[in-house]
């Protein structure tokens, strides 16, 4: 098996103690979206998650419970399991640091090290924070408090076994500069290499005595200790090849692995401690270590203090599994920091699922259907050629597109993309009109192209996003007539753009994304869009309109006055705009705020009371947009508002800026933006 034939991804393994929360499941969704790509585009792929199950949390919480820690892990660990089933998970291993063989691997492991004589023997005093199982420096913790979990520190000097991590400083930098992929995003790369290159790396403490930890793994070269946890853990990624292929190919013709994904929490441990362990066990180092960011939950850090803990089970519950795992990828950048909101997923779902793909697969089916009865028709000629060239422009791009976003991890550039085609395939079905088309039969052919043209899209489509929606992908391809086996590698021509489909026989079904009611006050039933597409009229969406170029400051605009008159006159000219100067055009400060709260004002059906972020700080802003966005579904929005605005009272309530939005009269969009951009940046 050569190197480019195979892919190896790993999740963390995660500490048994946890309650499985979006993080988990950001992480593991994550790999399982690149594990079945590559497994489609034809590579022999193992995809490696897991538990962490020693350390002295898990000893302490076994003996409050009055159980062995074996046991205590033994109850805990099916609690990930069945998450990552109901998650739809196709991992093709689960380790547990309390397997055998991996105990036996990692004192194979430290007796080498022993033997390079990388690991000795020495006194060490120093503050230990229990929770993170980690010694720290005089200069680290400040006012008693651990550096990372703010949790108190104990002061203790002991004996331990260090390995001599220091020694490898000036290799690892060097590997670090050579290597651009090896620490991803570059955000990342530079934070480890800042670190690397101001500070001396000091040796590694990688044991603990019986006399205070019991519950792990015995140094094979004294029995009186233990291995660090962290030790234990990283070798995960090397001894589960060891054992849990089984009918795969030996273990070794995986390593190095091609993605370690961890949350940019525990980069230091990868990136540091597991490189330099490799080096010194003469073993190659992984392609990329890939840290991403953190979720907050309505703008706020998650925590069980607060209550606010995401729990996927009850996602996947409320909304479905393939409506979350998209949720989770298509929100932010991968790589940057997240706030989750069931509002902001409801928007998701409405708008880029129930309007997005589900409805382009219902429209043609119906038309598949009312028209060619049932069966997909040959491509006739062209009855829109200049958008036929742009769609099959796009579809043709779309393979190299994915590739490269999976390649790069940029999981949201490659939701956009197919979003783009999903939404060019919409404007050919309204400006083709098929409704039309089938009255004359002079367009009979014409009328072909088009139902042929868009049944071949939703095929790519299907195949496109099946990493991320397995189980939805599978029931579009199956209402669609296109039998393909999602569980082998596809063909080539499975993302080839002329791939044929004539004469596939449709089997219309349930909708893919029924529209979710209750937090949007602009919902619409299935039924009304297909009563509206058979007889002609283009479907409702409550897509967001593309706002228009001249924004409405809706923050303080009066109402306007009606005048009456018997006879109304001519309509008097457009007065000219007035210019500005550029000077003038830069007293005004745009900036991005994400808005964090919403509520109507009392007795105003206009006015909406907005709790925005600039970043830096909080604000208040009174926004005229009650006649078309409800509360619910403005929280986690980022918005652009007139920051410098003298503040002003509206009804009574204070009002510290503006909001932009684009409409004439009416409000019909607010101005966001179309990338993720942190609140507070400048508006230029």
């Amino acid at each position: 098996m050569s190197e480019n034939d195979r892919f190896y991804i790993t999740t963390p393994i995660y500490y048994v103690n946890d309650v499985p929360h979006i993080g988990h499941a950001y992480t593991t969704v994550a790999a399982d979206i690149l594990a079945r790509y590559w497994r489609l585009r034809g590579r022999e792929v193992f995809f490696l998650t897991g538990l962490d199950e020693h350390g002295q949390k898990v000893q302490q919480a076994a003996a409050k419970a009055g159980i062995d820690p074996q046991t205590h892990c033994d109850k805990l660990a099916p609690q990930f399991e069945n998450l990552w089933k109901k998650l739809n998970i196709a991992n093709d291993a689960f380790i547990r640091t309390t397997d055998t063989q991996h105990k036996q691997v990692v004192q194979q492991y430290l007796q080498e090290l022993f033997d390079k004589q990388l690991i000795y023997k020495a006194d060490y005093s120093g503050w230990y924070c229990t929770f993170d199982e980690r010694f720290w420096t005089e200069k680290d913790v400040a006012d008693g408090l651990c550096p990372d979990c703010k949790r108190s520190v104990e002061k203790l000097s002991e004996h331990n076994y260090f390995f001599k991590m220091g020694q490898y400083q000036d290799r690892l930098i060097d590997h670090i500069k050579t290597h651009d992929r090896f620490i991803r995003p570059e955000s990342r790369r530079n934070e480890v290499l800042g670190f690397l290159q101001t500070q001396k790396l000091s040796d590694l403490s990688i044991s603990r005595p019986k006399s205070r930890l019991s519950w792990g793994i015995e140094l094979p070269f004294d029995t009186n200790y233990v291995t660090y946890v962290w030790f234990d853990a990283l070798v995960n990624y090397v001894s589960a090849l060891e054992y849990l292929p089984r009918e795969k190919s030996a273990g070794h013709d995986f390593w190095p692995a091609n993605v370690h994904l961890v949350g940019k929490d525990i980069l230091t441990t990868h990136a540091v401690y597991w490189s330099t362990m490799l080096m010194a066990l003469n073993l190659p180092l992984p392609e990329t270590i890939f840290a991403h960011g953190w979720w907050t939950v309505d703008g706020e850090k998650m925590s069980k203090s607060r209550g606010n803990v995401v729990d996927p089970n009850k996602m996947v519950e409320t909304y479905g599994v393939d409506a979350f795992r998209y949720f989770l990828l298509r929100e932010v950048p991968f790589g940057q920091d997240g706030d989750f909101s069931q509002a902001a997923m409801v928007t998701s779902i409405n708008s880029d699922l129930a309007n997005g793909i589900g409805n382009l697969l219902s429209r043609t089916l119906t038309m598949i259907e009312r028209f060619a009865d049932g069966k997909i028709p040959a491509s006739g000629p062209p009855a829109l050629p200049e958008l036929e060239e742009k769609i099959a422009q796009a579809a043709t791009q779309l393979p190299t597109t994915l590739e490269q976003g999976f390649s790069t991890l940029t999981f949201r550039d490659n939701l956009q993309a197919i979003g783009e085609l999903v939404s060019l395939c919409d404007e050919y079905i309204d400006k083709a009109a098929p409704w039309k088309l089938a009255k004359n039969p002079e367009d009979a052919l014409k009328l072909k192209t088009v139902l042929n043209h868009s049944a071949r899209a939703l095929r790519l489509l299907a195949v496109s996003l099946y990493p991320f929606m397995p189980q939805t992908m599978e029931q579009l391809t199956r209402q669609l007539g296109y039998h393909v086996d999602f569980s082998k590698a596809l063909p080539a021509s499975a993302y080839q753009w002329d791939s044929p489909v004539a004469e596939l026989t449709i089997a219309k079904g349930a909708p893919l994304f029924p529209r979710i009611e209750g937090l949007s006050g602009t919902v619409r039933i299935k039924g009304e869009l297909e009563t509206k597409l058979i007889k002609g009229a283009k479907p409702v969406s409550d897509t967001p309109i593309t706002p228009q170029p001249v924004p409405v400051i809706t923050a303080t605009t009066p109402p306007a006055t009606s005048a009456s008159a018997e006879t109304p006159a001519a309509a008097p000219p457009p007065p000219a705009s007035p210019q500005i100067t550029i000077d003038e055009f830069m007293k005004v400060q745009l900036r991005t705020a994400k808005i964090l709260s919403a509520e109507r004002v009392p007795k105003s059906e206009k006015l909406i009371k907005l709790q925005v972020s600039l970043g830096t700080e909080q604000r208040q802003i009174v926004a005229g947009i009650g006649k078309k966005y409800e509360p619910d579904v403005l929280v986690g929005k980022t918005i652009v508002i007139v920051a410098n605005l003298k503040p002003a009272k509206l009804m009574g309530i204070e009002s510290q800026g503006m909001v932009l939005a684009a409409g004439d009269t009416d409000v019909r969009g607010l101005l966001t933006t179309h990338e993720e951009v942190d609140p507070g940046t400048k508006v230029k």
